[in-house]
């Protein structure tokens, strides 16, 4: 495959009451997890963006996890496209949704920017 791997990888169709360690125990066997950042909208499905050490991991986890059948949830994992690690400019995807869940991740820096992605409900 000739695309350049990100190390980041976005995670799709979350349960509402997901939890950090959820997301953890679904991808550590593909290889280290150096930051989680999970999103729980106020009405599901949740999503989350994963960065892996290596982007060979992140090819991995897509591979394995897309799809998956998860809490009666069938997973989205995909490239992050424009989020850290992926070589190009850094264009964080963070979004400020009220109520539990989000933030912060695993290095306990929030990386909020003036950018707000817009959520489309059906």
């Amino acid at each position: 495959m000739s695309r350049r791997w990100s190390r980041t990888i976005y995670v799709g169709n979350l349960p509402g009451d997901i939890r950090e360690r959820e997301v953890e125990d679904l991808f550590y066997k593909y290889g280290r997890i150096v930051d989680i950042d999970l999103k729980v909208p106020p009405r599901p499905p949740g999503y989350a963006f994963v960065e892996f050490e290596d982007p060979r991991d992140a090819e991995d986890a897509c591979a394995g996890r897309d799809g998956y059948n998860f809490d009666g949830n069938r997973l989205r994992v995909e490239p992050a496209h424009g989020g850290r690690g992926s070589g190009g400019p850094s264009h964080d995807r963070s979004s400020s949704f009220g109520g539990g869940g989000g933030g912060g991740g695993r290095r306990g820096v929030s990386r909020h920017t003036d950018y707000r992605g817009m959520a489309f409900y059906r």
